[in-house]
């Protein structure tokens, strides 16, 4: 029932002024921001008696054929949603982006009140025309919202409860607002979920629909909720690119914005090439598949289709070679996608792809920073187990003691968190991922070999051990032999360790230094593809050594893009001091020879770094070179190619 004039625009103005003796404190913020706009923006009479507004036929039938995707998408969901609150006496109303009413579904028993208020077709319920109301606050907020009876600014429309949720489309551009009023003594809150689950199912359809001709990644945290309301979903184009992500797949990816992985191929989020998800999510008749996101490793179920005309094609027709073209390799594996060029690094791949699906322990040897782990992840998403886990420790980073639980696992670990179960059961089915496993203190060294023989584990207080089924795949930077031979690594356990040796070259060394280079900064400026690598700084970077391998790389090239004053880095924007030894500027105040004043910026930091080490180790060139990984024989080169001299004899015995 209507309150009497003047009596609501009376609770407003006391609401606003904080003088209300009633609970204005239940009143939400976004109302009371919507009275203000309503009286000092729009200049409404909270006590008006005008018609709604709404707009003639002819403007009202133009604005639905502009909207007729919009509303041929949503008239499922809306229907579905009515009699979900059936008999509630809640109508279900759909207005554009203007907050024009389109659609409509009606309950009998609220249809006298919905004429009387302006819940007709063509009206418009924005804030100007509408005052405060669901529709038209949610079109300024942007969120779902519930205005519940006194809550509306207008006293005529006091005996509704609206909730609204917004449906926005591809860009993030607010296009539509989903309602559902009635004549309601409360306002409920699970009417507002349904509303926003009927919004965001709409949302999905349009996005679906927009994309129909490319290829799409549908994923959740749980596989049950993949292909529902709560789905995340990725449209990549022909070439395996991101082209949009849905308001969802931002959220649970943990993104600001598209615009950080717009560009970026797929393995920039998940574990797992577009091809190869492709033809899994076939294999598998389309069932979800685990995969993993890259920059946390939450794990995350997901499918892959291609686009809504090759899936019609399948099986009917042969493809064109264009269409043929435009569909992803599916037979290409992820660790093909290492391949730039380097024959040691070729070898590796054909070799790793060989026994990719097969249960042999593999040992990767190279320097810190070469990109074991992510040659490991690779192996593990080329293979039959990437739909399990990849689970990674370092040997070395914790002490022994906490080495123990964290790999094997410890006592009443039933019903708890995976972390209490250890690291070697939450990879069951899957890939375990040792590195530095030389640090492995040597009772813990006899527990791995326990596991790998007998493929169970015997968590710490427990009395019976856990079958296991992982792939071991282990990691190294020096010579684990010089270990059996210091007695500080067990033979047995490294003769099953080293199913297949790989070396992973150093960057220093690698023939597909460009390649990688570009390679590199093509993954780092995905989100913004206007900025540019010069030629004469490919060149450059190819020049130095990279003492911290593809990871020093990395970071560089990260830091010449954050701190970039054009879309063009060249020579002029490489740092003056890469943090690993003495800045250039000091390191050039030494006495310089003839040979190093010809070097180029990137050798002359790595020269600074070198006569850094070889200071901290008074000359001593043995300790040097063990400290970078390398033979006394490479750093004697290195340093005749830098430029410095040999220490003498009495600076090395200081």
């Amino acid at each position: 029932m209507l309150q009497p004039i003047g009596s609501h625009a009376r609770y407003i103005q006391s609401v606003l002024r904080g003088t209300s003796r009633e609970d204005s404190a239940a009143t939400p913020d976004y109302v009371k921001r919507s009275w203000v706009r309503c009286l000092s923006q729009y200049r409404l009479d909270p006590q008006s008696q005008r018609e709604p507004f709404v707009l003639p036929r002819e403007e009202r039938l133009a604005r639905k054929e502009l909207n007729l995707e919009l509303v041929s998408f949503a008239d499922a969901e809306m229907a579905h949603l009515y009699h979900q609150l059936a008999g509630s006496g809640y109508s279900i109303i759909l207005t554009d982006h203007d907050g024009v009413l389109l659609d409509y579904y009606g309950d009998l028993s609220f249809r006298n009140a919905a004429f009387r208020t302006g819940l007709v077709l063509g009206a418009v319920w924005s804030e100007e025309h509408g005052g405060t109301n669901g529709m038209g606050t949610c079109l300024f907020e942007r969120a779902p919202l519930i205005i519940h009876r006194d809550q509306h600014f207008f006293s005529r429309n006091t005996g509704l409860t609206c909730c609204a949720a917004p449906i926005f489309d591809y860009r993030g551009e607010l296009v539509a607002v989903l309602d559902a009023s009635g004549e309601s003594d409360r306002a409920q809150q699970h009417t507002l979920v349904l509303v926003n689950m009927s919004a965001q199912m709409i949302e999905n359809r349009l996005f679906l629909n927009r994309f129909r001709d490319a290829f799409v990644v549908r994923f959740h945290s749980r596989p049950e909720l993949v292909g529902t309301w709560g789905e995340g979903i990725i449209a990549l184009d022909p070439n395996g690119a991101i082209a949009a992500l849905d308001r969802n797949a931002l959220f649970q990816l943990g993104a600001k914005g598209s615009s950080e992985l717009i560009g970026a191929p797929l393995e920039r989020v998940f574990n797992i090439s577009l091809p190869a998800l492709l033809g899994r999510s076939q294999k598998k008749s389309f069932h979800a598949l685990p995969i993993y996101e890259t920059r946390h490793g939450g794990r995350f179920f997901a499918v892959a289709q291609a686009s809504h005309s090759k899936r019609q094609q399948a099986g009917k027709q042969q493809l064109t070679p264009d269409e043929e073209r435009a569909v992803p390799t599916i037979s290409r594996s992820v660790l093909d996608e290492l391949d730039l060029g380097d024959p040691a690094m070729g070898r590796n791949i054909q070799a790793a792809k060989r026994l990719e699906s097969r249960d042999i322990p593999l040992l990767l040897v190279g320097e810190s920073g070469t990109g074991k782990e992510f040659f490991a992840r690779a192996l593990h998403s080329a293979s039959e187990r990437a739909d399990k886990s990849f689970v990674a420790i370092n040997c070395g980073a914790l002490p022994e003691m906490l080495m123990q639980n964290e790999l094997f696992g410890r006592a009443g670990a039933a019903g708890a968190g995976d972390g209490d179960r250890g690291r070697i059961v939450q990879a069951n089915g899957g890939m375990l991922f040792l590195d530095d496993v030389g640090d492995l203190p040597l009772e813990l060294q006899s527990q791995l070999l326990h596991v790998i023989e007998d493929r169970e584990v015997m968590p710490q207080g427990c009395e019976s051990p856990i079958k296991v089924d992982v792939r071991l795949v282990c990691a190294i930077r020096g010579s684990l032999q010089e270990k059996v031979r210091r007695g500080e690594f067990r033979e047995d356990l490294f003769y099953r360790l080293q199913g297949l040796v790989l070396p992973l070259p150093p960057l220093r060394d690698r023939q597909d230094k460009a390649a990688l280079i570009r390679h590199i900064f093509a993954q780092e400026v995905a989100a913004t593809p206007s900025v540019t690598l010069s030629e004469d700084l490919v060149e450059a970077l190819s020049a130095y050594s990279w003492p911290g391998n593809i990871r020093q790389l990395r970071n560089v090239l990260r830091g010449m893009i954050a701190m970039r004053t054009s879309d063009r880095l060249d020579i002029a924007n490489l740092p003056s001091d890469y943090g690993i030894g003495l800045p250039v500027a000091e390191a050039q105040s030494r006495e310089v020879s003839p040979e190093a004043q010809s070097l180029n910026p990137l050798e002359k930091a790595e020269r600074a770094a070198l006569l850094r080490e070889i200071d901290l180790h008074h000359g001593n060139i043995s300790r040097v070179a063990s400290k970078l990984g390398i033979g006394r024989n490479t750093l004697y080169r290195k340093m005749r190619r830098l430029g410095i001299a040999f220490p003498s004899r009495q600076s090395a015995r200081r």
